[in-house]
């Protein structure tokens, strides 16, 4: 079950928008590949604003997934395209709908 999160608030650098876009959608295969990712989600809020979105069972998994591939691939091209750094907040997860889910989580209840 799906208990926590993980959002990260990315800033484009005037300019860099698109190139900010294509680098989250070649992220995929490296959260596909993460077995402790239960959903993974890159957004686009306005036209320099993006999110990242993961959830999580466990804090082990979470934690892989700060270790893991995308953060570094990020941490590599943050100077090139981000104006700021990127804003990462951890998450409790109150209620989820996903495919075979839609439970309360444990802590809750």
């Amino acid at each position: 079950m799906v208990n926590l999160g993980l959002q990260v608030r990315l800033e484009a650098k005037p300019g860099k928008e698109k190139e900010l876009e294509e680098f989250l959608r070649a992220q995929l295969p490296y959260a596909l590949g993460e077995p402790a990712t239960v959903a993974w989600f890159a957004v686009k809020l306005n036209a320099g604003t993006f999110l990242i979105f993961d959830a999580f069972e466990n804090e082990t998994g979470r934690q892989a997934h700060i270790d893991g591939a995308i953060a570094a691939a990020l941490g590599e091209v943050a100077a090139q395209l981000l104006a700021k750094p990127p804003v990462i907040e951890k998450l409790t997860v109150l209620a989820a709908k996903l495919p075979g889910s839609g439970e309360v989580p444990d802590s809750l209840g």
